[in-house]
C-alpha cells in the first residue's frame, strides 16, 4: 500500500526501514543512496501552483464568495490557504492526526480500480475527504467559519489526489521508502514528485503558474475524485514514475516533469470547476 508517514515516530521509523533495507550488504548503494525522512502531498510550490491556476478560473460569484471565506482565515488568495492542511502538523497536532490518512489513497491492487470499502475503509482517504468537504462548502446553512475550513481543505485535497504517488499500491510508502539519488544527493522519489521535478524550473510560484496557465495542449478535465485518483495510480504504474534504476538524471525529468505538469493543470482547472459548483450555489 502507498502510504504517507508524518508524526515524528514514523519518520524515524522511516530511517530504521530503510537503513535495513540497505544492510551490511548495502554500504556502496550507501554511499550514493542517502537515507531521507518521508515526504508528503505536493510540495508548498505545487499546492501554490494549482491554487493560483484555479481562482484565474473561477466564474465571478464563486470568486466573490471564496474571497468572503478567505477573508474570515485572514487571506485573500486560495494560494494563501492552499498549504494549511499540511502546516497543521506544526499549528494544530491534533487536527492533523486526525485528519493526515486524507492526504491520499491506498490502491490495494494494480487494477487501479477505486473500491471504496477496500481502498477508503471508513471514509479515510482523498476521494471521500474530496466529497465530505465538498458538501460542507456548497452548504450556504453551514456556519461560514465551517465552510472556509472546508475551502482549505479541499484546495489541498483535490491537488493531493492528483499527484500519481499519493495514489499508488506499491507497498513503498507512496514511493517515500524508494531511494533514488537525485541532483547529487539521496533522496526519496516521492520528494522527487514533491518538489525535485518541479524545482527543476528555474521560475518563481507565480510566473511558474502563469507559464501552465498560458499552455493551450488540450488536457483532460472534470471527472470525479475517484477517477481522478485512478489516473494517478495508472500514471504511477504505467507512466515510468519508477526509474529503472535508482538514479534519477536529466532523461528521467525531461520524460515525467511534462506529466507533473499535465496534472498540476487538471487539477487547476478541475478545483475551479468544482469550486464554481459549489460557491455559487445560493
Amino acid at each position: 500500500m502507498a502510504h504517507w508517514h508524518f508524526a515524528g515516530e514514523r519518520i524515524v521509523a522511516g530511517f530504521s526501514r530503510c537503513w535495513r533495507r540497505l544492510g551490511a550488504g548495502g554500504l556502496a548503494l550507501a554511499a550514493l543512496l542517502v537515507c531521507v525522512p518521508p515526504a508528503y502531498a505536493w510540495g508548498p510550490r505545487g499546492h501554490r501552483i494549482v491554487a493560483r491556476l484555479a481562482e484565474a478560473q473561477l466564474t465571478p460569484p464563486a470568486r466573490a464568495e471564496a474571497q468572503r471565506l478567505l477573508a474570515l482565515r485572514d487571506a485573500q488568495h486560495l494560494s494563501q490557504v492552499a498549504n494549511w492542511a499540511d502546516d497543521l502538523r506544526d499549528s494544530n497536532p491534533a487536527l492533523f492526526h486526525r485528519t493526515e490518512r486524507l492526504h491520499f489513497v491506498n490502491f490495494h491492487s494494480s487494477d487501479c480500480v477505486f473500491v471504496p470499502p477496500r481502498d477508503c475503509w471508513r471514509g479515510e482517504c482523498a476521494v471521500a475527504a474530496i466529497e465530505k468537504y465538498s458538501a460542507i462548502l456548497a452548504n450556504r446553512g453551514n456556519r461560514p467559519a465551517l465552510r472556509a475550513e472546508a475551502l482549505a481543505f479541499v484546495v489541498h485535497f483535490v491537488a493531493d489526489v492528483h499527484q500519481p504517488l499519493h495514489a499508488g499500491y506499491r507497498p513503498d510508502a507512496g514511493g517515500n521508502d524508494f531511494q533514488v539519488h537525485f541532483e547529487g544527493r539521496g533522496t526519496n522519489l516521492h520528494r522527487v514528485w514533491d518538489s525535485g521535478l518541479l524545482d527543476t524550473v528555474q521560475l518563481s510560484t507565480a510566473a511558474y503558474a502563469r507559464k501552465l496557465g498560458a499552455e493551450r495542449t488540450p488536457i483532460e478535465t472534470g471527472g470525479t475524485p475517484a477517477g481522478w485518483a485512478e489516473e494517478s495510480c495508472r500514471i504511477d504504474r504505467d507512466d515510468g514514475v519508477y526509474p529503472a534504476t535508482h538514479v534519477i538524471g536529466g532523461a528521467y525529468v525531461e520524460r515525467e516533469r511534462p506529466i507533473a505538469e499535465m496534472r498540476l493543470r487538471q487539477t487547476g482547472a478541475r478545483l475551479a470547476a468544482l469550486l464554481n459548483r459549489d460557491l455559487a450555489k445560493g
